[in-house]
This record gives C-alpha cells, sequence and structure tokens, in this order.
C-alpha cells in the first residue's frame, strides 16, 4: 500500500469512529438513556405529575372567604357567599376555572367575632394555603384579619366591610375593597338631597357610628351648597325621640336626613309625628329587604340605596336575577351583587395574569382595574384600592304585592359623584 493510500484509509478510518461516537450521544438521549431518566426525574412533579410549569398551572386557585353565617349577621354572610358562588360561575362561564387552574372556594364562619376572624384567616392562609382572603360581613372581623394580607402577601378583597378605616388609615396595598365604605354612603345620602340652599336636619345615635357617618354627610352635603341647620344624637339605647323630634320640628329643615342601626329606630315615631305633613321630608340609605318591611311609615321617603335588584340595567345584573331565582327561588338581596363582584374582580386580575396569583404581580394588575358586576363598572381606585361604583338615589313607594316599601330609582349615582374622600 502506498503512503498516500495509507493515509487516506486511517482518514477514513477516523471519520467512521467520529460518526459512531456521535450516534452514541444521540442514542443515550433516547427513552433509555440515563440522562433522559434524569431529565424526566426533575421535570415531574413529587406525584409524578407532568412537568413543573405545567402541574402549577394545573393547581387550584384557593379562595379563602370569611363571612358570618351565624349569628347576629348570618343574613348578610349568606347573601354574600350566594353572590360569591354565582360571581365564579360567571365569570368563569360555567367552567369553574381560570387560565386552566381549577378555582376551590373555602368558606369559614367568623361568627362576628374578630378573635375568631383571625384565627379562621390563619387557618386558611397556613393550613389551606389560600391564594386569595375575600371578608367579612363585620368590619370588626375585617380589621382584625387586614394585616395578615400583607404578612402572607396575600391579596384580600374586603366585602361587605364597610369601615373607612379599611381603606384609611388601616390600608396596605394587599388590600382592594369591592364593597362601598361609610364615605361613599354619605356622599350617595347627600347626592340624593342636597343643592345650593337646602337646608338639611340630621339624626343618628351618639357613637363613633352615627357621629361619623352625619361628619361623613355633613362634608359632602355642604360641599354640595347645603346648609347643615341641626345635629341631633340621642343615645345609642334611645327609645324615647320626641324630644329630639320636636328640636328638629322647629328648625324647619328642607330634610331629616337619619344614619341609624339597631332595632330601636325612631321610624315609628317620626311618623307619629308627622313630619312628613309638616313639610320636612325625611332621607336616609334604604337597607336589605328584611329591614325594608319595618319601614312602612317612611312611605315617600327620598334618599338612597346601595342596591335593590330591578335598579340596575345591565346583563350581569340580569343573569344574577335569573340565577337567584333558579337556584335560591328568590331575589338577589343587598349584599348579593358586593359577593359577585368580589369574585368577578379575582377571576379579571387571573386572567390578565394568565393564572399567576403572586400577590405583587396582582397588585400592579388591580390598581386602576376595571370590571363589569352586577351594579354596572367598578374600578379600584390606584390610591387606595377603593371600588369606585354606582350608588342609587330612590323614593320609597307602596307597591302592590310587596309587603314593604319598595325602593323606586330616582338616578343613578354615578362612580364619579359617589366616589369618597382618600383617607390613607
Amino acid at each position: 500500500m502506498s503512503f498516500k493510500k495509507l493515509i487516506s484509509f486511517m482518514m477514513l478510518l477516523l471519520l467512521l469512529v467520529f460518526a459512531a461516537a456521535c450516534n452514541s450521544e444521540d442514542t443515550s438521549g433516547g427513552d433509555n438513556g440515563n440522562d433522559q431518566e434524569q431529565g424526566s426525574d426533575s421535570e415531574q412533579g413529587d406525584d409524578g405529575s407532568e412537568g413543573s410549569d405545567d402541574s402549577a398551572s394545573k393547581e387550584p386557585i384557593k379562595i379563602g372567604v370569611l363571612a358570618s353565617l351565624s349569628g347576629a349577621l348570618e343574613v348578610y354572610g349568606k347573601q354574600t357567599q350566594q353572590g360569591f358562588d354565582l360571581g365564579i360561575e360567571y365569570a368563569t362561564d360555567g367552567t369553574m376555572e381560570v387560565a386552566g387552574r381549577p378555582i376551590e372556594i373555602i368558606y369559614e364562619d367568623t361568627e362576628t367575632t374578630p378573635q375568631v376572624a383571625r384565627q379562621k384567616a390563619l387557618k386558611l392562609l397556613e393550613e389551606d394555603k389560600v391564594d386569595f382572603l375575600v371578608g367579612s360581613s363585620s368590619s370588626g372581623d375585617t380589621l382584625a384579619v387586614v394585616d395578615l394580607a400583607q404578612e402572607y402577601e396575600k391579596i384580600m378583597i374586603v366585602e361587605p366591610a364597610v369601615a373607612d378605616s379599611i381603606t384609611g388609615e388601616n390600608f396596605n396595598e394587599y388590600i382592594f375593597r369591592t364593597a362601598r365604605n361609610s364615605s361613599q354612603d354619605a356622599v350617595a345620602g347627600a347626592a340624593a338631597i342636597a343643592d345650593e340652599g337646602v337646608k338639611i336636619a340630621t339624626l343618628a345615635p351618639d357613637s363613633a357610628f352615627g357621629r361619623d357617618g352625619i361628619s361623613a354627610f355633613k362634608e359632602a352635603a355642604e360641599g354640595l351648597g347645603a346648609e347643615i341647620v341641626l345635629e341631633e344624637y340621642p343615645p345609642a339605647d334611645a327609645t324615647d325621640f320626641t324630644a329630639n323630634i320636636q328640636k328638629i320640628i322647629q328648625a324647619e329643615p328642607d330634610y331629616l336626613f337619619v344614619v341609624w342601626a339597631g332595632a330601636n329606630t325612631p321610624w315609628n315615631q317620626i311618623a307619629d309625628m308627622d313630619l312628613q305633613g309638616k313639610g320636612i321630608k325625611i332621607s336616609t340609605g334604604a337597607p336589605d329587604i328584611a329591614a325594608l318591611s319595618t319601614m312602612q311609615p317612611l312611605v315617600g321617603m327620598e334618599g338612597f340605596t346601595v342596591y335593590y335588584h330591578d335598579l340596575p340595567d345591565n346583563e350581569v345584573n340580569d343573569w344574577l336575577v335569573q340565577k337567584m331565582e333558579e337556584k335560591h327561588g328568590t331575589v338577589p338581596d343587598l349584599f348579593t351583587p358586593g359577593g359577585m363582584s368580589a369574585a368577578i374582580s379575582i377571576v379579571e386580575a387571573l386572567k390578565q395574569s394568565e393564572g399567576d396569583a403572586t400577590g405583587s404581580k396582582l397588585i400592579d394588575i388591580m390598581e386602576g382595574m376595571s370590571f363589569e358586576t352586577p351594579k354596572g363598572t367598578m374600578t379600584f381606585r390606584p390610591e387606595d384600592h377603593q371600588a369606585l361604583q354606582s350608588l342609587y338615589s330612590i323614593t320609597l313607594e307602596e307597591k302592590e304585592g310587596f309587603d314593604y316599601p319598595v325602593p323606586v330609582l330616582n338616578r343613578v349615582l354615578s362612580p364619579e359623584e359617589t366616589a369618597p374622600p382618600i383617607r390613607n
């Protein structure tokens, strides 16, 4: 063999060896190769599920809802629960999942006790590992919990608690509220009756609740040009309001605006002393249907309400009314649409985050986020995460077939009109 042929033969042999080595490396990446087996182990979860990205995307979104499901506020808690369940159904088109992740709802009864509310919230966060908190029926319960949202870096949707301090002095960036707050109620009350030159007297219990409510109302009413001619504060446990009402009659206001809560209401005495016959119109917030049945003496009253089922005119509310009738044989009540709105806000945020429930990411998405609710469009105000929303100027009227005065719409109070002061 010549030298040139020998060199050519050796080069050919090297090429064959190199090709065989390459083929061997490709084979080691096949189904039976050790590298592939190790890769498979790293991509599977502990339970042998799909790869980490896929398994994370299929893990349920867990929502812990705190509500008064027993006790004095049981009616409110159950309204929230019914609305929340329907809200998840509506927002997910009945799939009960978002971005490929099923939604799991865990309800806990706070018993309207702040200590119990905190205990139940810790259970939801530490044992159930929820991604969101929602609640609660009581402002006291809610204030006992809001700091945990920040500590555990979980979004908390406040519904239906109204205390201003939740999105005021006790605010933290993980708190968002679909419920209206006390100042929104006051602003709505003022917007319903206040105008340039209108004279208004007020009646409220001598308590923080009563005085804070009137303070917010007075600020809003005077801002619209009205004059507060008298403020009456009987004891919170009063049962005789004769002296207070006599002073109101003597002040000759155009309106009497009442802030009251509790069984010892002044409505019967207001009716007995015929304020409306003396030219003094009565105004207050129309409550839930059960409480409306106690307000028969106030037929003709002008005021406001957070919600009554036939006031909003939109597709979401139409759906809610129909589903409540189908599933519960009744109409949605005062706090039902709030529960639905809270659920819709969570699903909308998760759609935008593509299923990522990380608190810090959701904050960026939810600040300024608008979403459709039974009350129309709500928007989380970036400064304090309070949902700006419509309320309703109404007159209580008798209607055939109803055993309570029915709120009849005067006009919708827009989110811009009812926007409360920023207090954080």
